[in-house]
């Protein structure tokens, strides 16, 4: 085992002499591919989903108090967990860096057979610098802080040279270890870098560096980006540039106008590089996937009352422009326009993962359109410790009491659901084969094409019952051969000309297990509206395997 103590920086005779047997571990690491028409993330040479969930704040810096969590999340059918670890943990004095939680950590995930996805609170966390080591809070000359109306807070500022390596070499420290005790497991499949970065309380920093840097020329590389890429900018972003005359020079109020937008582009600009040059440091020991997750702002939000300079969507060019080594912008989702959310964090170059969002009845729906419609990496619900429902016995169709009211969503269930599903749905996603949704009354209905043929997807009635709610996805499994899964939704077929007549040939009811598809029921009669619809009724969630065929 290697010394769970060791002094900064790690003597490079070591790396060379274990370089090449830890190269050979790391055949079949976490790393993102571009297949077909979306982008996977690779463990072990297979596509991975990561049906997740993050801790809270403070679970996990206590391997004692986490040894009894672990059994009800492995319950849940999660299959990754997403945990903290913090640099004052890490790091307690400065040079001496401690690996015992981690290791510990990894040991209890894999007891559970779970993965993990480790968060690096460092410098900032939810846009404060509370989780920096006591060393770093306290020389604040050495480490100098933001600066609101002429006084520090309690925010590292981007700005330092000193806090940013200093960051670095710490989260290069761990990622060296991760290197060397889980490239041969695969525990780890991503990190986090940082939290929720940015200002709260004013738009910039106004530290004597800061005004300088802001006085001062937009750098020139971001300019080249944005002249190189305009007509793919956000539409923001590219309005605003443009409002200010399109300059390809100047300082930041020059450029993008002298107002709380070219602060928070200013901010974004800084962050961006630090975050990128800490990821570069830990991607060069241990290259596994790295993003950055956002606290999202409101409407008509100001930067500041939200971390002014995170990513964004409207500074998330700002972001690309300034490194390669994140691989990922993440939103975390708690907004109610959870699909226009997801969208637009789902561009060109940025697969969407869901580090944060909501759990319980709301993550069960939301799940199916995440993984259905963008392909998401993983579904990730904050504070799941504490969410442990039972999941809920959903009656048969045939038994259930009259009149009684659809079961409550739950999320153990939609997990277990796109957890059979998935050995089909990576295959269907790369060719564009898949589609979520989530229906209510405001958006009773949904078109999608789909295997040659316009998808027509409602919520379900039958005999005067109207569906509130429906939540599911689809995919082509084969020539006019569907597999679905959900509830609350009934599904018609056209082609696009409205001709020749779509008829419903069968469908079956049934689970899948070790891979292999096992039919249940033949669904007809009031199970399929007399052979009018595909039906998925509101009682419970069901996997269904639909035929159709043509005719005149």
């Amino acid at each position: 085992m290697p010394s769970r103590f060791f002094l900064l920086p790690i003597a490079s005779t070591l790396l060379v002499l274990t370089a090449i047997v830890l190269r050979a571990q790391e055949t079949g690491a976490p790393h993102l591919e571009k297949r077909g028409v979306t982008t996977q993330l690779i463990v072990d040479g297979k596509p991975f989903l990561m049906l997740a969930g993050e801790l809270h704040n403070s679970s996990s810096s206590s391997l004692e108090y986490m040894k009894p969590e672990w059994p009800p999340l492995a319950a849940m059918s999660l299959n990754t967990v997403l945990t903290p670890l913090s640099w004052e943990l890490i790091e307690p004095t400065e040079g001496k860096v401690d690996f015992t939680l981690v290791d510990g950590l990894l040991s209890q995930a894999r007891e559970q057979h779970m993965r993990v996805v480790f968060l690096w609170l460092a410098s900032w966390k939810n846009g404060m610098s509370s989780y920096a080591p006591v060393w770093v809070k306290q020389d604040t000359k050495r480490f100098p802080r933001v600066v609101h109306n002429g006084n520090p807070v309690e925010i590292l500022s981007p700005q330092s040279t000193a806090t940013r390596e200093a960051d670095a070499r710490a989260f290069a420290a761990l990622m060296q270890h991760l290197r060397e005790v889980d490239a041969g497991n695969h525990t780890v499949l991503m990190m986090q870098v940082e939290n929720e970065v940015g200002v709260l309380g004013d738009t910039r920093d106004h530290s004597a560096e800061a005004n300088e840097a802001f006085a001062s020329a937009v750098p020139a590389e971001l300019m080249q980006y944005m002249k190189a890429h305009k007509d793919s900018l956000d539409p923001e972003l590219r309005a605003l540039w443009e409002e200010n005359g399109e300059k390809i020079s100047g300082t930041w109020a020059q450029v993008f106008g002298d107002t709380a937008r070219a602060d928070e582009i200013f901010m974004a600009w800084n962050y961006a590089r630090f975050v990128n040059a800490v990821a570069a440091k830990g991607k060069a020991a241990y290259n596994i996937p790295m993003y950055v997750n956002t606290w999202l702002a409101g409407q008509d939000t100001p930067p500041g009352d939200y971390p002014s300079g995170g990513p964004q969507p409207r500074v998330g060019d700002i972001w690309k422009a300034a490194g390669t080594a994140i691989d990922i912008f993440s939103p975390d989702l708690y907004a109610p326009d959870f699909s226009g959310w997801s969208r637009r964090y789902h561009r060109a170059g940025n697969p969407l993962f869901l580090p944060e969002t909501n759990g319980g009845a709301q993550g069960a729906v939301n799940v199916f359109y995440a993984v259905g419609e963008h392909s998401a990496l993983g579904f990730s619900p904050f504070g799941i410790d504490q969410v442990f429902v039972p999941e809920a016995a959903a009656p048969n169709a045939g038994t259930r009491p009259r009149g009684s009211a659809p079961p409550t969503p739950d999320l153990g269930t939609s997990y277990k659901t796109i957890a059979q599903l998935w050995p089909l749905i990576q295959e269907q996603q790369t060719r564009g084969n898949v589609h979520g949704f989530i229906l209510d009354k405001g958006h009773p209905s949904v078109d999608f094409n789909l295997n040659g043929y316009v998808v027509h997807v409602t919520l379900d009635e039958i005999f005067g019952m109207h569906a509130e709610n429906g939540y599911g996805l689809i995919m082509a499994t084969g020539p006019d051969e569907f597999m679905g899964a959900g509830t609350g939704f009934r599904v018609s077929f056209r082609t696009r000309s409205g001709s020749p007549h779509i008829g419903i040939a069968s469908v079956d009811e049934g689970q899948f297990k070790d891979g292999e598809w096992i039919p249940g029921r033949r669904l007809n009669g009031d199970e399929n509206d007399q052979g009018n619809y595909w039906r998925f009724d509101p009682w419970q969630v069901r996997i269904e395997k639909a035929k159709v065929y043509k005719f005149d």
